[in-house]
């Protein structure tokens, strides 16, 4: 098993210290042996999930870059990207951008959306469920397509594109990851078995990933997809207890989800400036997963 860190929050101190922190904090997760970094693609802290509304908040894309260049090889994405908060031609520009630049290191992660005060709060379109996952399903057609080196027309029902040219193509081959976030079983497990290259589960106990896993392959059957192609993730917070049992607490976790079948575990920490939780995760979590 691969373990991922996310970082969701970014109060680091005052505004100058937020960029020289991120780093740390990225530099740190890779040299303890963490497979991947994300960040979360929102506007405004995710209250009262994480903490106040008017938290800081960094804009995804542009910090992924700033992570690109304090990294050498860690795998870098949003986990996950909202559809609705830029045009799908512009989201796969800055995909490829990231993979570019960072040598082929990006993953493509995308979701339907969910958090309507931020939408509104910041003037964003917040069409209706039904329409945001029609959009979503449109922006994995648009990737699909600008990566394939066809540079005609995308006509669809919610956006058309004249031309689909994205030069210079992704470095990684054939294109970067495509990860859709979400435990929907209907929809987004659909698209999951149709268009990406991994799913994500979120915040769910090992049983129920092990029921949305089987729903994934029941779609993966019937379109025929090869169900052993998908890389299968999940998002967890660690270290909600006492630090002394962090390291027992986390071994359990991902223990059972691998168990389930989970092959990438992605985890948040609080305090994660604190660069020594980080540290620990390389001597004592990080090796032992891989042991097992």
């Amino acid at each position: 098993m691969r373990v991922g860190l996310q970082i969701p929050v970014f109060d680091f101190g005052a505004p100058r210290d937020v960029g020289p922190t991120l780093r740390a904090v990225a530099a740190t997760a890779e040299d303890a042996g963490f497979s991947s970094v994300w960040v979360m693609d929102h506007f405004f802290q995710l209250d009262p999930f994480l903490g106040d509304v008017d938290q800081y908040m960094l804009e995804a894309y542009t910090s992924l870059g700033h992570l690109a260049a304090a990294t050498d090889h860690v795998r870098l994405g949003a986990l996950v990207g909202g559809v609705i908060y830029r045009n799908p031609g512009l989201v796969v520009k800055a995909v490829t951008t990231l993979d570019v630049l960072s040598g082929g290191r990006a993953y493509f992660g995308i979701g339907a959306g969910w958090y309507d005060r931020e939408a509104y709060g910041l003037g964003f379109d917040f069409p209706t469920t039904r329409e945001r996952f029609e959009q979503l399903e449109e922006t994995l057609q648009i990737a699909e397509q600008m990566w394939s080196g066809d540079n005609g027309p995308f006509d669809g029902e919610h956006f058309a594109l004249a031309e689909t040219i994205c030069e210079p193509q992704p470095v990684r081959h054939p294109r970067p990851s495509v990860l859709i976030g979400g435990n929907g079983e209907r929809k987004t497990l659909r698209l999951v078995a149709e268009y990406a290259d991994a799913c994500n589960l979120l915040a769910l106990a090992p049983e129920l990933v092990k029921q949305k896993l089987a729903v994934l392959r029941a779609h993966c059957d019937r379109l025929d997809r090869d169900y052993e192609e998908i890389e299968r993730t999940s998002l967890h917070r660690a270290g909600r207890g006492e630090p002394a049992d962090l390291v027992d607490d986390t071994l359990e976790l991902l223990d059972a989800l691998a168990d389930v079948g989970i092959q990438h575990a992605i985890v948040n920490l609080p305090d994660v400036s604190e660069l020594g939780v980080l540290e620990l995760f390389g001597e004592e979590i990080i090796p032992r997963i891989a042991e097992r």
